[in-house]
């Protein structure tokens, strides 16, 4: 197994922990999905997918284009019980191999920094998704304190972690991701801009 593979799950493990549930929360309320299919798209080890499935009825596929990261989520899917309603997904977000109009929700937090081609990503990610379906994509830590904490907790091992400083150093990145939008022709769209983070709401 891929020794990043390894160290970024342990970084999302003992790091991150604590903003996965604040994150999905805050999914579910603004998007009103909690049921039908979802997709993690960039999923890693697939701790925000399977923190999703916990306070949803929602089927969640974890996609990433990773195999040693979904060794890792598939191991996770089995630890949290939650086989009959996960699955992992080895793909690229530029091309998903799921039928148009599928999918009720996407999720997606810290990939779209490295995404090669993001309006192309996000022209896949609209052309599966159903009629009223979400897509929620971005970067961001739940709240405020959460990103302070993770911050100096990371300064202090003296390690960058996946997608770090891009989500911290992006001052720009609102406007990338409208560029890209409009690039993709998706008709509605918004850019909802945080303290603790930055989020793509498109709604179908």
């Amino acid at each position: 197994m891929g020794k990043s593979a390894l160290e970024f799950d342990q970084i999302a493990r003992e790091v991150f922990a604590p903003i996965y549930s604040v994150i999905v929360k805050q999914i579910r309320d603004k998007t009103g999905i909690s049921s039908g299919i979802c997709v993690d798209v960039g999923s890693a080890g697939g701790y925000l997918g399977i923190e999703l499935a916990r306070i949803s009825e929602l089927y969640v596929y974890l996609l990433d284009k990773s195999e040693e990261a979904l060794t890792i989520a598939d191991k996770n899917i089995v630890a949290g019980k939650f086989q009959k309603r996960m699955e992992t997904m080895l793909a690229d977000v530029h091309k998903i191999p799921l039928s148009d109009q599928s999918v009720n929700l996407v999720i997606s937090r810290g990939s779209i920094y490295f995404w090669e081609d993001q309006a192309k990503a996000l022209k896949e990610i609209y052309r599966i998704l159903t009629p009223g379906g979400v897509a929620y994509i971005g970067g961001g830590f739940g709240r405020k304190d959460l990103k302070d904490q993770i911050t100096i907790e990371m300064k202090n091992r003296k390690q960058d972690w996946r997608g770090g400083r891009s989500e911290n150093s992006c001052t720009d990145c609102g406007e990338v991701f409208v560029r890209a939008l409009r690039q993709a022709d998706i008709p509605e769209f918004q850019i909802v801009k945080e303290k603790a983070g930055l989020w793509i709401y498109i709604k179908k």
